[in-house]
Order: C-alpha cells, then structure tokens, then sequence
C-alpha cells in the first residue's frame, strides 16, 4: 500500500500527523507526505530549512517532501499568505514533484487550514487515487472563533470552499464525535466515520530520561498547560486563576510551549507580579512525556465559543496518557471526555473563578485520590485512544477505500 500524506504541518513540528506517517512505515506502508517548511508556532522557519525551493528529507523511513512556504509570522496578514502559500505551491510544484509516483490512496491531516486539502484534492484527480480528509478543525467557524476573520463576505466564501472541499473528498474523518453534524451539512454524500486524536506511545510509558529542571515543576502543587499559547485557548482565565491562588503558595502554574498570546501572558504576569506563574517556553518533544508526568495536575483551556464546545483538543489524549489528574477548563466534548473517563475536574469555559475552586478542590485531596484520576484517564485512554490500535483502524480505512475506488 502507498499513501501520500498531505499536510502544511509536519516534523519537526509537534503534530499527531508525524507519529502517524511513523507507524504507518513501521507496519510496512509505504507512506510519502507533501509538506511545508517547518514555521509553527513561533512563526519563524526553523534552523535549516529555507523559505525558497525544494528540499527534500527522510524522516522516520518516510520520504519528506517540503515545498516552498511562506513563514506564518506572528498571524495577521502573514498568516493569510501562510495559508494561501501552502495551497498555491502544492498546486504549482506538487504534480511535478512526484510524477512517476503512484499511490493508492492520499491522507489529509486537516487542521487549520481546510484550504489545505485542495493541492491533495488536485493531486488525487492526476493520480486517479481516492483522498482522505481527517478534519480537526470546524471551518470556517475557526476563523471567527479565533478572531482571524469576522467579514461575512469573506466567511459566506469559505463557506463555499469547505463544502467544495468536503464533496470532493471520498472520506472525511473527524477527531469528534460532535464533528458529525455540523460537518454532514457540507459534505453532501460523501462518508464521515469517527476518528480520533491519540499520542506517541511513549505519554503512557513511563520516561526514558530526566525531564529537564523547570521552575515550578516537582515543586509543591504544579498545574501544567502545554501546547500552543493561542487566542482559542483563552489564556486570560490562567492568569486570573494564578491572581486568585496567589496566596496560595505552594500551588505553581506553568504554561509550556509558544504562540501569539504568550508576550501578552509575560506581559501580564509581570504586571500582577504573578510569582506562581512560569511561561518557561517550548521544549523538544521528545522531554514532554517526562514533563507532563511530573507535574501534580495537567490543564487544558478553550474560549467559550460553540464550535470549541465539539472540539476535543488532542492534549486531552496526552493528559490521559501520562497518567496525571486533569483540569478541564472548557465546555462540551473535550470536559464529557474527562468526566466520563473519572480522570479530572471541570470547569465552564473563561470561568477564572470556577477554574481556581476546583483546582483547590484536586489540591485538596489526597495522593490516593489524585493518583486514582490519573490511573483512570490512562486506562481509558488504553482502551478508547492507543495509538497501534488507532493506526491499524486507519489501515482498514485506506484498505476499504481502496477497495471502492478499484470496483
């Protein structure tokens, strides 16, 4: 089986996209990805790569093809051209890139931006080979949900473009259960299974090294967010629980990772003189299962905004890996998740006072008790989220597409 991956983001960027390209080789698919140059989230491409021509990698045994991009900056106008970059040059050099490539099938790791999927769309009809759209991201209700883009006029033609996309694929994968609705009103006829996010299967083995010294971390009560320092992760409700539990003194908050909002945190923090509060940056993703299974509980955070109520963020699946209580600072899917698993507290979206209530509460309870959440999201990650089983689901998928477009 040869499967071409289509995705703007790819190693060295932390996405689930790479771990899956690296178990589909290592199950003896032959797998190829058509990328960008790596820019997220810092906006900057990183050392190594250029923003001009080809380049042209191995990674994990996969073939890693890198087609010019232009860097997504700190977002605003910048970020359209990322955007619009990506989708321009796979159309322009793609065909050329691989002719005399066959493949059976093309996967599409869709998050922001859907626009993506249209060079794989292109490639698929020149290949004559069915494509895939894993969708992680609603649009075009994430341009507005993040504040991107608010003109109706520019929103009613996304609109047009996700329901052209969606149509024009054979299968659309979601990573929500709550996905299924909104996507059926734009994808026609085409099929839509359930599909979700997982993480390396090194998150729920206990780690093979030191997680590197970070203030705060291993020390008293450690409330740890990673991942992206986003408008969409509503950040502000952090800092306002740290104002509130500063009294508190053996509680620590640490937001790893970067994003646009992160000078802003910095920012604020220093203006508050929030001491409990650590921004120590990105680390390699190789330390982040050390890290997260060190910290006293995990925190993940969304803007109260309805597509982010269908939304389940793909650190859910991590937290749950490690091991470790979570704290759920948002609405819908992703808090159902962590309720139904008994792995965690919740509390509603932007709620600064609800958040720092039932972080005292986690504080509050014994060792016992804390460790009896962390063991309950391991084992329902095991059963509902483990990354083998998840990739051989996919296989079949590939299997039965194929299946369909050779009848």
């Amino acid at each position: 089986m040869r499967i071409l991956i289509v995705s703007q983001y790819f190693w060295p960027e932390s996405f689930r996209i790479s771990d899956v390209a690296k178990t589909l080789a290592e199950k003896g698919v032959h797998v190829e990805v058509l990328t960008g140059k790596p820019n997220y989230p810092g906006g900057n491409i990183f050392p190594g790569y250029r923003v001009r021509g080809y380049q042209k990698e191995v990674y994990e045994g996969v073939t890693v093809h890198r087609i010019p991009l232009f860097p997504r900056g700190r977002g605003g106008w910048r970020l359209a051209f990322n955007y619009l970059s990506f989708v321009l040059t796979g159309l322009i050099f793609a065909p050329s890139l691989l002719r005399g490539r066959s493949f059976d099938a093309i996967f599409v790791f869709a998050p922001s931006p859907i626009l993506q999927a249209i060079p794989a769309i292109f490639l698929g009809w020149v290949k004559c080979c069915p494509v895939a759209l894993w969708v992680q991201d609603l649009w075009p209700e994430s341009l507005s949900a993040t504040g991107h883009v608010d003109n109706p006029l520019v929103i009613g033609l996304v609109r047009s473009v996700v329901r052209v996309i969606y149509r024009y694929a054979d299968l659309l994968m979601v990573q929500s259960q709550a996905f299924i609705k909104p996507v059926r009103e734009f994808a026609g006829e085409t099929p839509i299974v359930y599909y979700p996010n997982s993480v390396d299967n090194s998150f729920s083995e206990p780690a093979n090294s030191d997680a590197p010294n970070i203030a705060g971390l291993g020390d008293g009560f450690s409330v740890v967010f990673a991942g992206n320092i986003g408008a969409a992760q509503a950040v502000d409700v952090i800092i306002e629980a740290a104002s509130i539990l500063r009294e508190f003194e053996n509680i620590h908050f640490l937001v790893l990772g970067e994003g646009s909002r992160r000078e802003h945190m910095l920012q604020e923090a220093m203006r508050l003189g929030l001491i409990n509060l650590h921004l120590p940056g990105r680390f390699p993703f190789e330390a982040m299962p050390g890290i997260l299974q060190r910290a006293s509980a995990l925190l993940v955070t969304l803007t109260d905004q309805p597509i982010f109520a269908a939304t389940v963020p793909s650190k859910v699946q991590a937290y749950m890996a490690v091991g470790r209580p979570i704290i759920a600072c948002l609405n819908g899917e992703g808090a159902r998740l962590v309720l139904e698993a008994e792995a965690g507290l919740s509390a509603p979206a932007e709620d600064s006072k609800a958040l720092a209530a039932v972080i005292l509460e986690l504080y509050r309870k014994t060792p016992e008790e804390q460790k009896r959440l962390g063991e309950n999201g391991r084992q329902y990650f095991l059963k509902h989220f483990n990354h083998e089983e998840l990739v051989d689901e996919l296989i079949e998928h590939f299997k039965e597409l194929i299946r369909k477009e050779r009848k």
